[in-house]
Parts: structure tokens; sequence; C-alpha cells
């Protein structure tokens, strides 16, 4: 069907408050995504005051047949926020939804407008004396609006669970631009199907989230970081065990980091030193969250420690003794993706499996990727406490340089596939925290089953009948 012409822009400029953007120039940062791999048009952004302007932006979308790009802090790792090249989509940024509605601390729950930045939503809590325990190295600059469109995870999901888990309620701009005011701050509601569950995770493809109702929990009386050498992710699990059973629910972050991660890190981060004298093949970064103070916290790391270098599970352990020690061994982590970017550029895997064929995967896929492409160098990293890791090939050190990129990147599709196919092999996800988006829209069909894709469908079109919300992201084409 032949679509109709585009309409006038300025009927749209008077349909809401807040800014319309169309100059080309002022354009720009709106049409690509943050690693600048995806670069699309669009008519214009619409950047409304309030919800009631989010709405009538969808109406006039849904009324003259434009797609809607719903866009937060643009931090996104998998292109979802990004339009397509038609030249047909207005993108919908959140950013000036700022409001900090509502904290109920006897219902420990805030309630959040989606422009709010992750940051931002963690210091309210803290005036609050509250913790929302979500937490990512975008904090900065990602807003709730888009962590809750990608389900997003983290390094605490051991303990609190992802974004989905944090949500208690939502509100939600439909594509036929009526609100869905959902924001319960309820723990139990048996009352149908949980629309909320269908808006998070499904990156502005179903509707736009405009403000949420968030979990919160109490302040911990002390956090504790400690990080330890060992051999392979097989020494790892055995040591993710013990943890758990000293430590209980205590027990918050588990982060799995390659050797090369480090070395990537040291080189590019001098002032950033590495913890140990000696180099071990893997490291283990945890953090205990600890109600009976920093003592106590302290003690039960130290205890767990020495049993796991009685046992051999590790070669050398360290806890940290004050803040700044802490700081410093989360740093090594967190620099890990601005470290490997300096290198060059990179083929990222976002992967899931069960937590107990980490080891196995890790081994598995590692020769077979070795085997097939010979100089490769595996960037291994993640959350190993709840079986996501972040499986990313650098090229070999001697092809590294801008004349190699192309050579470099042409091989994604075929280290995609040995990749992903070993994840479904084991039972896994190809995307286990950052989304489909458009860089794994088409991939994650190979993986789904038939009936699978086409419930996605259905909802998909039930929702969205005229097609216009996010198009080109998730669903693949037909």
């Amino acid at each position: 069907m032949d679509l109709p012409a585009l309409p006038p822009i300025d009927s749209l400029r008077g349909a809401f408050a807040g800014r319309l953007i169309t100059d080309p120039r002022d354009l720009e940062p709106f049409l690509v995504d943050w690693r600048r791999r995806y670069f699309g048009r669009a008519i214009a952004a619409a950047i409304p005051d309030t919800v009631e302007g989010v709405a009538a932006v969808v109406r006039w979308c849904a009324e003259q047949r434009v797609a809607v790009v719903p866009q937060g802090g643009n931090t996104g790792m998998s292109g979802a926020a990004t339009p397509d090249d038609s030249g047909r989509s207005v993108v919908l940024s959140l950013a000036r939804l700022k409001r900090v509605r509502a904290i109920d601390t006897v219902n420990n729950s805030i309630t959040v407008e989606a422009g709010c930045t992750l940051a931002e939503v963690r210091a309210a809590a803290q005036a609050a004396g509250r913790l929302f325990p979500l937490s990512l190295p975008s904090e900065g600059s990602c807003t709730i609006g888009g962590n809750l469109s990608t389900n997003a995870g983290g390094v605490a999901v051991l303990r609190y669970g992802n974004a989905r888990e944090l949500c208690l309620g939502l509100e939600v701009v439909t594509a036929d631009g009526e609100t869905w005011h959902g924001l319960r701050g309820l723990r139990k509601d048996n009352t149908g199907y949980d629309l909320r569950d269908l808006f998070v995770g499904s990156e502005g493809t179903l509707g736009v989230i405009t403000a949420a109702t968030l979990k919160l929990y109490p302040l911990p009386a002390a956090q504790v970081t400690a990080m330890a050498a060992l051999d392979d992710p097989h020494a790892a699990l055995r040591l993710l065990e013990q943890a758990q059973s000293a430590l209980g629910s205590s027990l918050t972050a588990f982060e799995l980091i390659s050797d090369l991660c480090l070395e990537l890190v040291a080189k590019h981060f001098p002032d950033h030193r590495r913890p140990f004298a000696q180099p071990s093949p893997y490291y283990v970064l945890l953090e205990t969250s600890d109600s009976e103070g920093e003592a106590h916290a302290t003690a039960a790391f130290e205890a767990l420690m020495e049993r796991a270098l009685d046992t051999g599970i590790v070669r050398d352990a360290v806890v940290a003794t004050s803040g700044a020690q802490s700081r410093a061994l989360w740093a090594l982590r967190e620099l890990i993706s601005e470290a490997q970017s300096a290198t060059g550029k990179n083929i990222k895997h976002d992967v899931s499996v069960p937590i107990s064929s980490i080891g196995d995967f890790v081994e598995r896929t590692n020769a077979e990727l070795a085997q097939r492409f010979p100089g490769i160098r595996l960037v291994v990293f993640g959350h190993l406490g709840d079986g996501n890791l972040h499986y990313n090939v650098s090229p070999p050190v001697d092809r590294c340089g801008p004349e190699h990129e192309a050579e470099f990147l042409a091989l994604q599709p075929a280290i995609n596939r040995v990749t992903h196919d070993s994840v479904h092999a084991f039972g896994g996800s190809i995307s286990a925290e950052h989304g489909l988006g458009q860089l794994r829209r088409d991939e994650s069909a190979r993986y789904k089953s038939a009936i699978e894709m086409a419930l996605m469908r259905r909802v998909k079109q039930a929702l969205d009948p005229l097609g216009i919300m996010n198009p080109g992201k998730v669903l693949p084409p037909g």
C-alpha cells in the first residue's frame, strides 16, 4: 500500500507544548546511536513538556501514519532508539519528563517520570534514606524510561533482579495516543493480564513509557568489595557456591573478568593499577551489602576468601578496607568497555546461559572461535552471578588499526553465528540485558520457535495495529 505524503510539520508544532526540532544540524544527535553504528532520518524530534504532550504527539503520528521512535538517554547498545532511513519518523524524546512525583518510604516505592536519569532516581531515593538498586556505568545519562523499555540489568541483578523485577507500575501512552494510568505501588495484583510486563522490555514497539513506580530498599549499613584471582570460570562457579552459602542474600554482585580485560584497562587507563602482583587468567569482583555494619561484612568476606584459598579455588584475594579501595576495584570493571573501544572496533555479544553452564560455554566457545579465527582476542566479562556475560571479540593485536576495521567487521556475521549457536546449544539467550533493537532483531528469529514469533506478532498487531511504534525493532519485517 502506498504511504501518504508526509504532512506539513507545522501541524505538529501546534499540537503540544514543548520543543520541536526540524533543523538538520540540531536533529543529528537524535539520529545516531551511542556506538555510532546506526544512522537514521526523521522529519523532526519532538520533546514534550508533559505526558499530555507525549500523547498529543503520538495521536498526530497515528493520524498522519508517521512512525514514532521513543528515545531516552540514547545510550542503548542495540540501535533501538535510532530511526530507520525512511525519513518517515518522529523521534519522541522523553528528556523533559523529569519529575520525581512521589516517594513512599513506608511502601518502599518511588514514582518518577521517564526522563529522569538513573543517577537522579538513585539520588532521590538516597535522600529519602532508601536504595534504588539498579546500577549501570551509564547512570548519569541513561533514563529510567529507557532502562525499563530494555529491561536493563546491571551489576546488582544477583540480589535485586533486573528492571522488570524493580518495577511495580507504569504509566504508558499507547499507540493510539491514549494514556494508561497503571502507577500502582502494589506487590500483589492478580486482576488479569499483566500489562506492565508487556511494556517492560518491549523497546518502545508497543507504547511509550512516561512514568514508573519502582521498588526501594533500606540503605545497607555497609558495602564491602573484594576481588579474587583464579584459573578459569569453573573455579569462579565454585567460588559463587561458597559465597552464596556463606553470605546468603547479602551477596550483591559477582562479576567475572578475564585477564585481557584488566590488561586493556591498564594500557588505556594507566592510573588504575592491577590489584595483584601476578596475573591470573580470570578474576571475580564481589560485593556484599550488609545490614550489620562494615566490621561484620569485612570479617565475613575475609573468612570466605581464606576458605577459598585453603581449598585451592582461588590463587589470591584482596578485600577492600576503605571506600577508596572499593571504588578503585569497581573502576577496573566499569572501564572495560571504554578500554576495549579505545583499541578499535570490536564485536559485542550480550548473552546469558544457565549459571551452571558458564564454564563449559566459555571453554567450548573460546576454543571454536580461536580455531576458526586465529589471533582474535576474547574480552570476556560480566555478571556471572546471574548468568549474563559480555562476550566480546577484538581483532588480533597486529590488526587493530583503522586500516583493518572493514576486514575485521566483515567477520561479524560468522563470529556471531558461532557464538549464538553455542549460546542456543546451552539453552541460553542471545540478548540478556541490551535488548534486540536493530542489532539482534533478525538473529533472534533464528533461535525462537515459530509459535513464539507468531505470538509476539499477535501482541504487536493488537497493541499497534498501524505499525507506527518504533518500526524495524525487535520483530523482523514480514
